[in-house]
């Protein structure tokens, strides 16, 4: 009996997937290794005296830059969820995908698995508006692309027009640096032409959905690249004087550390994102360039958890307190005979 085609499936492909995720293990397991070991030796050799002057002598000029770039940076954040909710067609307010999206990455980005955390959170906030559970799940995925599109192009950026520049960084000759980022650049343009000439849609674990289009891609790409940039720009304003590297090579050294950070799956990217930047950036000493290192964290991870956190306790205290209210004025009216009872 001819056994019919796609009723058995590929015995191969649960193997590829293993292989692959043991790759992806054995990677992480590389970066947060070798990121163990360059935190190791820096924090061996550095005096815990001058360690605390650097962060005395960080101005308040300089903390209140890296705020106000932080607040744009969590303002794109609404962006992510809002330009996702347009896309689905949701009947969701925008102070809705806000509250979702600002409390999700706040959370998120300080505990790590962003799947469990912020998935969690998200799903609980945009339940409660009427979205289920499948739409939900699209749109994280959808917002999720706003990052990686960003991520995409300010590389592509820096790598085309400071090849020269990171040839310190990377150690890689500047031609081979202007290609991958034309190749970089090249294949973005693709992305965006090929969801713009007809509908496109994927499935991911079950999950089937309609990429965006034309422009809430382009959307995507802008919000991204803007929340990529004022993150990038807070550390920057924070950085020691005299670091000497310019702002856009300096953009393209942050993603990589971020991306380096995502890979080891580590909550925050805490270690290898620290590695990276002390390792690719010079400055005045190795303590000014880690006290701007912790300001950071504190500006742009611990401050924004707090009050992700407090912000879901205010909403839902509002919702606790709405629901009571909708209670005694119905006690109140049942008491009275009703509502047109007079």
């Amino acid at each position: 009996m001819e056994q019919q085609e796609g009723v058995s499936p590929d015995p191969a492909r649960p193997r590829s997937r293993h292989w692959l995720k043991l790759v992806a293990a054995v990677l992480s397991l590389g970066i947060l290794a070798l990121s163990a070991f360059v935190i190791a030796r820096t924090l061996a050799t550095i005096s815990w005296g001058d360690l605390r002057v650097a962060i005395q002598m960080t101005s308040m000029e300089q903390f209140a830059a890296a705020g106000c770039f932080a607040a744009l940076s969590f303002l794109a954040w609404t962006g992510y969820d809002w330009l996702a909710v347009r896309q689905l067609g949701l009947p969701v307010r925008y102070r809705t995908a806000a509250l979702a999206a600002f409390s999700c990455y706040s959370i998120a980005n300080t505990l790590g698995f962003p799947v469990v955390t912020g998935g969690t959170v998200r799903f609980w906030i945009y339940s409660q508006a009427g979205v289920k559970a499948n739409r939900v799940a699209s749109l994280i995925v959808i917002a999720s692309a706003n990052y990686w599109l960003g991520c995409a192009l300010v590389i592509g950026v820096a790598l085309v027009s400071r090849s020269g520049e990171l040839v310190a960084v990377n150690h890689l000759q500047g031609w081979i640096n202007a290609t991958i980022g034309a190749g970089v650049l090249a294949a973005l343009a693709a992305y965006i032409v090929w969801v713009s000439i007809a509908h496109r849609r994927m499935t991911i674990k079950g999950v089937a959905f309609e990429l965006p289009g034309l422009w809430i891609t382009l959307g995507q790409l802008v919000v991204g690249t803007f929340d990529i940039l004022c993150a990038a720009t807070v550390l920057y304003m924070l950085l020691p004087a005299g670091h000497g590297v310019q702002f856009v090579t300096f953009a393209a050294i942050y993603v990589a550390a971020s991306l380096l950070g995502v890979a080891s799956n580590v909550p925050g990217g805490l270690g290898p994102f620290e590695a990276t930047l002390l390792n690719t950036i010079s400055g005045p000493s190795t303590e000014a360039l880690l006290a701007s290192l912790l300001l950071f964290r504190v500006v742009y991870y611990l401050i924004p958890f707090v009050l992700g956190l407090a912000a879901v306790g205010a909403h839902e205290a509002m919702r606790h307190w709405k629901a009571l209210r909708a209670a005694m004025i119905r006690a109140e009216e049942d008491r009275n005979g009703g509502p047109d009872h007079h």
